[in-house]
């Protein structure tokens, strides 16, 4: 059966005989070797792929996780001029992967929110601040001078100079256009319970969140003329500008990255299309003290200047705002409430489609411990808002815009759990509601919340600095850059617990508890390191069904 040759081998069998079995190999020739060695390699490699796929590397994977930009990286990022390397792609890079480091983060923050163009030189940078400063001051000499005559309305109203059923009166501000009689709309609170002073947020949402009755979340003309009772205010037109009493010292050292820069934040009229009446501005300003005052304090220990405040100069900075009802609050929380106001009724006149709505003061705290100068703070806020403000609308359409995508990413990824939420009539996601709102400030440490919201400022500035896929996919392992990172986040935090919804709950108000239960649960960098796998395998597919 085998052919015999010099070098046989054999077994030997029993019956005390030899059993000869012959067999001939023939030596394997080069090319058999190498095309066999690289079968193997490209079965290794289609193995590899295949198990790892969509699951690159994120910029903040344990292995790949680095310190936050440093004070040094951020100076050697610039040029002789003041001006940032090519084009911020490494700055925005840097920052996107290890988030910022706090002392410079009122440096940089600018640049993330678009106060700064990401192209300006210290000079330009100088000339804009300078501008911005003027601004701002002349928006709260606008603010005292509309307290001032609403308070006098009022006083007349109670001497019987003016009936109750006379005009309230409008603000114009420095125009003869005619004010719009529509009140903008007063969101009610976030949390079903007030925020005692030393109780931090609630965990609770307030149901009128819920319900789609946009009359709950209105006030009426009739409800603010009876609000102008607790708009109180101590200052006059002549009081010194408010801006000047927030700087943390009159000599205090600017440093070039600070005091610099072209930018592109919104023009006033890119937001204001009316002008707000008295009792508007009433309303506005009666939420707005409220929720100064209840103010969470996690901020403290992120900025010693401001917490090491004296109470002289806290109840100056409280008086000047016209702040009442304060005398519980120890003088670094009134220090901090009294720019909250000062800063939010500003922004209420800069932006009077949306004025002020609970929630607001939620995104600001954290900006104004950082940045301890009034007009810097205000216009990253104004940066800020430039996306955020949509949550604030009193249609909604913009926060249900938001639910229907974290619907959608969730039946991408995970078409098990989405079917569930359909039986439990939760596919629309309500249940983050808080979450988009505040964006996860409620859900997330004062620490967690700085870092993620950098991530998501490092992509909008990308987006808006025209960094396109192509570029961004060297440094961010093929992710795009995408204004939705924190919905993406959102969803992986349901995703996260799909297990325990599917098995356990059988009701949107008990994930609703569950989602409200994170706070200070979650791992920030597992929850941006699930988001961008998200991100990466279900962008694309998630944009063109958007289209």
């Amino acid at each position: 059966m085998f052919a015999s040759g010099p070098d046989d081998s054999h077994i030997s069998g029993g019956g005390g005989g030899e059993r000869r079995l012959w067999f001939t190999a023939a030596p394997p020739s080069n090319l058999a070797v190498a095309v066999t060695a690289l079968a193997g390699l490209a079965l290794v490699v289609a193995l590899f792929l295949t198990a790892t796929r969509g699951r690159l590397k994120s910029p903040w994977s344990r292995r790949k996780r680095k310190h936050a930009l440093s004070p040094q990286q951020w100076r050697a990022l610039f040029t002789s001029d003041g001006k940032l390397r090519d084009g911020g792609v490494k700055f925005l890079k840097k920052v996107r992967s290890r988030g910022v480091d706090p002392s410079i983060r009122a440096e940089v923050w600018p640049f993330l929110l678009g106060v700064y163009d990401l192209n300006s030189t210290r000079e330009e940078r100088e000339i804009l601040r300078n501008q911005k400063r003027k601004e701002y001051e002349k928006l709260r000499r606008q603010c005292r001078r509309l307290i001032k005559h609403s308070n006098e309305s009022f006083k007349l109203k109670e001497c019987g100079g003016i009936s109750s059923d006379g005009d309230s009166g409008s603000f114009i501000l420095e125009t003869d256009s005619p004010s719009s009689e529509d009140v903008v709309s007063a969101r009610e609170s976030l949390s079903s319970q007030e925020r005692s002073p030393d109780s931090g947020y609630s965990e609770e949402l307030s149901s009128t969140l819920l319900d789609g009755n946009d009359s709950s979340r209105r006030i009426t003309n009739a409800d603010s003329s009876a609000l102008n009772t607790d708009s109180s205010d101590s200052e006059s037109s002549e009081d010194p500008e408010v801006s000047q009493t927030f700087n943390p010292s009159e000599s205090r050292e600017e440093s070039d990255s600070v005091t610099t820069s072209k930018g592109n934040t919104p023009s006033r009229t890119e937001f204001q299309s009316k002008f707000p009446t008295n009792e508007d501005f009433a309303t506005w300003q009666r939420i707005i003290r409220l929720d100064a005052v209840r103010a969470n304090s996690e901020w403290i220990p992120y900025s010693p200047s401001q917490a090491s405040v004296s109470e002289g100069r806290a109840r100056r900075s409280a008086e000047a705002v016209g702040l009442k009802d304060y005398d519980h609050l120890e003088p670094c929380r009134i220090f901090h409430a009294a720019r909250l106001v000062a800063i939010l009724e500003a922004y209420a006149l800069y932006d009077s489609e949306i004025g002020y709505c609970q929630g607001m003061s939620d995104l600001l705290s954290p900006i104004i411990a950082v940045m301890t100068e009034d007009h810097e703070a205000f216009w990253c806020f104004v940066g800020f808002m430039k996306k955020a403000r949509h949550n604030f609308r009193l249609d909604e359409v913009g926060i249900r815009k938001q639910l229907n995508l974290v619907s959608k990413i969730i039946k991408s990824k995970d078409s098990h759990l989405y079917r569930h939420l359909e039986k439990l009539q939760a596919e629309d996601c309500f249940f983050v509601y808080r979450m988009v709102v505040v964006l996860f400030r409620r859900e997330l440490t004062f620490e967690q919340t700085l870092c993620l919201w950098e991530v998501m400022w490092a992509d909008q500035a990308a987006i808006r600095a025209g960094i396109g896929k192509s570029a961004w996919s060297r440094i961010r392992q093929r992710a795009p850059p995408t204004d939705d990172l924190l919905l993406y986040a959102i969803a992986a935090s349901v995703l996260q617990r799909r297990k325990l919804i599917i098995e356990k709950y059988s009701s949107m108000d008990e994930i609703l508890r569950e989602c409200n239960s994170m706070s200070g649960h979650l791992d920030i960098w597992k929850l941006l390191d699930d988001a961008h796998h998200l991100v990466v395998t279900l962008h694309d597919k998630i944009k063109t069904s958007f289209q």
